[in-house]
């Protein structure tokens, strides 16, 4: 079994011993007081040796009660073995005199079926009143937050506490000494109480040669316990005897009329006791109540100071106080504080969850050969469950250092406590984070925070380019399935809807899911808005209504849930407005059907496949999953008979000042699912922009429109039954942009990522690409500059190959569907930033359909050269999807690829468009390519001057484009093949 003390062994050698110091057998010095006390300090056992301990007295409990006796219970103390006890979690697994199964102690388990406040006691002879008793014994405190050892002395039936250890102290033995200085005969007596589901044991009880037992056998009674636990099970007593739930004390509000459930729950001054905090240490440090010195100026009175432990472990003192809570989201702690250390150490605030077994570091303050202090205030934020604060602290007492705690306050705890600050916030939840949090809160119990920050790696703010905004810390490690919680304070019942618009930003490849939570006071919890995966390094703008919520108060939630990948969370000017929002700019069916009206003979719903009633797509377009929300409508001729129309409609849009691009995403079932007509409508005319009956495959497609607005307009879906007997239509993804639409797979990616997207689904083990700018984040690299603009504030799609390999081996970039096609030609620009020496990753294209899939172009991987063009002919027989995808054969693979411009043609082929990709761009600052363009220029004259022979051998060097030309003579070093495309260097290239 471990023993917590721990044991110093000491190196042989002579040296002068101090006043208090023995000499161990082989020569080094040991405290007197670590003599005979169970433990092998010298490291040769010389100072346990029987010689030496002679006249100590020791009882291991591994034959009898050595003369302790124990009194009537229950609870009563138990004398077992680990072998018969079994493997409990709160059992010691070993006894500490002969570290066996086998061997004895004595020990005290939880009863259920006792009543709270049951103590076991283990009482000693008589002994002589003395100066130089001392009892040194090891005790194990396993299992429950709320077990407790106490050992006292008594004379007179007046019992005098000496030392208290309560807590859960870890599964092993831990070393405790008491010294005794009394006037009259006494006993020493010694109790145990466990905790539900822990035990308290104690083992080898060593009484130094002082502790002489009186021989005239003087009257020493215990005092009586016929008072102690008037109240069952999970129950305390408060002061005036009434009681209460466990539950129900330190819970920051009065229960007992008294008030007595809060007055030990770490709010105190130290001046009348420890107020509830308790010592859980087990090395060489621990804390105890301390009284101020005249040298000491800075605390006043009784005060909590580090002191010298019993154990040999060097490692922080660790005091604890009750179980607390739950709070408010205003909770906070304050202390006074002073810490001296040399030459380092530290002072920590630490919160633990028992439910979780999780511990969460909330402040510290470390300090090299300097004195600080002052008074602290410490966030600890809402809590739903009981808690236990912890103070940690750790310096070498040898010399002058110290540490002390003083006048420690909980402040705004009680879980409906609405703050000074945030009292003002409890209707207005508007806020642009520039002085400060406004009425949010952080939920601390999160596994990570949001940060109030002017960007530091995060990118700007949205209300000025440089004031503040909330991030993500992208300082702590991510993993998947992680959240972190901003929240605001309980606020009034609200009997109208109201509009809260945010701007938002999610940048990175597996990002995760940023979500809007409404959370009625006593009910379930509502989605108002949800997205999931990269929405680009831009700030973004949502809105989402607030519900009425009737008579019942409610909290509003921000929540990012990790995917296990590295990127940007972002959130600003959060603005409240009365009523509802009007028609979204972006809907995912994930939350809401956002304000789409359903008419006519059949019913439009929205679904998941996992929840819904209606035959449907097996999973939506916006997440790939069962989970996902879509619109869905039975196109079965019970539900819509032929002929019959049902209608969903929109809210009205506002118009720009350009034009307007709808884009959305639907499926048809097999059979006879009936149409899908897609009006515009503008003062009340309606114009079909879509109709279809038939859809090639399973997929989700994407179909889009643009819109000229002559003022507001609204979009209609109808679906029209045709006398099937079972179908469906579904819609997801709705989205109204600026501009007017690209064409089908085309894209510059500076609006959004025009349908190409990545595969959600965990079983491809492949990563999703990111969408972003030049603008480099946090842990997040790419080209400084895009292609469309050659900004930095360009956008393109790019991938960070160093993640490949740990939880997947590809990458897919993927077009929405396109119908069968002859002689197309596909053209994009490509930026691959990867080492030479780590050059096995590939870039290449491959055509996805029914009949399987081929590859018809590669690249292998390379250090950049700037943005690279590419023109690649197209053909499939039936409907296809074009893929992006990164492999490699060896990881990690470090670097980046990114892709720009990409255009998709259906005329001619690629021989005849002038749109073709001719040159590369390379990476750099507008100045660079201005001084580049001046040097290319005196080149040039000088190539002149040099003749037309030399001329015309430079030129096709300079020239070069090994895989892009507008001419079909640009592919004379290319050739094709059925799976791949080889490339092959023409004579001048480089290798």
């Amino acid at each position: 079994m471990t023993s917590c003390s721990g044991t110093v062994a000491y190196q042989a050698g002579q040296q002068a011993c101090g006043a208090q110091e023995s000499r161990c057998q082989r020569g080094s010095c040991l405290a007197q007081r670590r003599f005979c006390d169970g433990t092998d300090d010298c490291g040769d056992s010389s100072d346990e040796s029987a010689a030496q301990c002679k006249n100590f007295t020791h009882c291991s409990f591994d034959y009898d009660l050595c003369g302790w006796e124990t009194v009537a219970g229950p609870p009563v103390w138990g004398r077992n073995t680990s072998l018969n006890l079994g493997t409990s979690y709160s059992i010691p697994a070993r006894d500490h005199s002969n570290n066996s199964r086998a061997g004895f102690f004595l020990h005290v388990s939880s009863d259920p079926t006792a009543q709270t406040g049951g103590t076991a006691q283990l009482s000693s002879p008589t002994f002589q009143a003395t100066n130089s008793c001392s009892l040194v014994l090891y005790c194990h405190l396993h299992g429950s937050a709320t077990s407790n050892l106490r050992i006292s002395y008594v004379t007179n039936s007046t019992k005098h506490l000496m030392r208290e250890r309560t807590g859960d102290l870890g599964s092993c033995w831990v070393r405790e000494r008491v010294d005794f200085n009394v006037m009259d005969p006494f006993k020493v007596l010694i109790e145990g109480v466990a905790g539900r589901g822990g035990t308290v044991a104690i083992d080898d009880l060593i009484l130094s040669q002082g502790c002489v037992k009186e021989q005239e056998k003087p009257l020493v009674t215990l005092p009586s316990q016929a008072g102690a636990g008037p109240c069952a099970a999970a129950a305390v007593a408060c002061d005036s005897g009434e009681c209460i739930a466990a539950e129900l004390a330190c819970d920051f509000a009065d229960t007992c009329a008294d008030g007595s459930d809060e007055k030990r729950c770490g709010t105190t001054t130290f001046e009348s006791g420890a107020g509830g905090w308790h010592d859980v240490s087990v090395g060489r440090l621990r804390w105890g109540l301390q009284k101020v010195t005249e040298s000491d100026t800075f605390l006043t009175g009784t005060f909590l100071a580090l002191q010298t432990g019993e154990g040999q472990m060097v490692g922080p003192a660790k005091a604890r106080s009750p179980l607390l809570g739950p709070s408010g989201p205003a909770c906070t702690m304050e202390m006074s504080y002073h810490i001296h250390s040399d030459p380092q150490g530290f002072l920590a605030i630490s919160v633990t969850d028992h439910t979780t077994g999780t511990t969460q570091l909330v402040w510290q303050t470390q300090r090299r050969g300097s004195t600080t202090g002052g008074r602290v205030r410490v966030p600890l934020g809402e809590r739903s469950r009981p808690f236990q604060v912890e103070l940690l602290a750790l310096v070498d007492l040898q010399g002058s250092a110290s540490v002390s705690v003083d006048n420690v306050t909980f402040e705004q705890c009680y879980l409906n406590t609405v703050s000074p600050t945030a009292a003002g916030m409890a209707r207005e939840l508007s806020c642009n984070f520039e002085r400060g949090m406004c009425g949010w809160y952080q939920d601390l119990s999160s596994d990570f925070k949001w940060v109030h920050s002017t960007g530091q790696g995060q990118g700007s703010d949205h209300t000025t380019g440089s004031g503040y905004f909330l991030s993500v810390d992208s300082s702590v490690p991510w993993s998947h399935g992680q959240r972190a919680q901003l929240l605001t304070s309980q606020q009034e019942p609200a009997a109208a809807p109201r509009c809260l618009s945010f701007w938002y930003r999610l940048a990175g490849p597996q990002i995760g899911t940023l979500s809007l939570k409404l959370r009625p006071e006593g009910g379930e919890e509502m989605v108002l808005w949800t997205r999931r995966g990269t929405q680009g390094s831009i700030w973004h703008r949502a809105w989402a209504t607030l519900p009425s919520t009737g008579q019942r108060r409610y909290q509003v939630a921000f929540e990012v849930l990790h995917d296990g990948f590295l990127g940007d969370v972002g959130l600003d000017d959060i603005t409240q407005t009365a009523g509802p929002c009007g028609a979204k700019l972006s809907c995912s069916f994930e939350a809401e059907d956002c304000g789409l009206a359903a008419s006519g003979k059949g019913t439009w719903q929205r679904q998941s496949n996992g929840t819904g009633t209606t035959a449907g797509p097996v999973a939506d377009h916006t997440t790939g999953t069962a989970a996902g929300h879509y619109m869905v409508v039975n196109t079965g001729r019970v539900s819509l008979p032929a002929g019959h129309m049902a209608a969903l409609t929109s809210q009205p849009y506002q118009s720009s000042m350009s034009a307007q691009c709808l884009a959305f995403w639907y499926q048809l079932s097999a059979g006879t699912p009936g149409f899908l007509r897609v009006f515009v409508e503008q003062s009340r005319v309606r114009r079909k922009v879509l109709s279809m009956s038939t859809m090639e495959g399973s997929n989700w497609h994407r179909s889009h429109v643009t819109v000229q607005p002559e003022g507001d307009w609204q979009v209609v879906f109808e679906a029209v039954g045709a006398g099937g007997d079972h179908g469906y239509i579904a819609l997801d993804d709705l989205h109204v942009s600026v501009g007017a639409c690209p064409k089908p797979a085309s894209c510059d990616f500076e609006q959004d990522t025009c349908g190409w997207s990545s595969p959600s689904d965990p079983r491809l083990h492949s990563f999703a690409w990111g969408w972003k700018s030049g603008i480099t984040l946090a842990k997040y690299p790419g080209p400084e500059q895009d292609h469309t603009l050659g900004t930095r504030n360009g956008h393109y799609m790019h991938f960070d190959t160093s993640v490949l390999g740990a939880r997947g081996t590809g990458a897919l970039l993927e077009s929405p569907p396109l119908p069968a096609a002859s002689d197309s030609c596909l053209r994009f620009w490509y930026h691959m930033d990867i080492p030479e020496h780590l050059s096995s990753g590939e870039l290449r294209v491959t055509l996805r359909g029914a009949a399987g899939q081929r590859t018809v172009w590669s690249v292998a991987g390379h250090r950049s050269r700037g943005w690279q063009g590419a023109v690649v002919p197209l053909q499939s027989p039936s409907e296809f999807q074009i893929s992006f995808e990164i492999t490699t054969r060896r990881w990690p693979m470090e670097g980046t690829v990114a892709l720009d411009d990409i255009m998709y043609s259906t005329r001619a082929g690629c021989h005849s468009s002038p749109e073709s990709p001719v040159q590369e761009k390379p990476s750099g600052s507008f100045v660079a390519e201005v001084v580049l363009s001046v040097l290319l220029a005196l080149v040039i004259v000088a190539l002149v001057t040099a003749g037309g022979w030399c001329w015309l051998k430079q030129r096709r060097v300079a020239s070069r484009t090994p895989t892009e030309s507008s001419t079909s003579q640009g592919f004379d070093n290319i050739t094709f093949r059925d799976d791949k495309v080889i490339i092959s260097p023409r004579e001048g290239d480089e290798s």
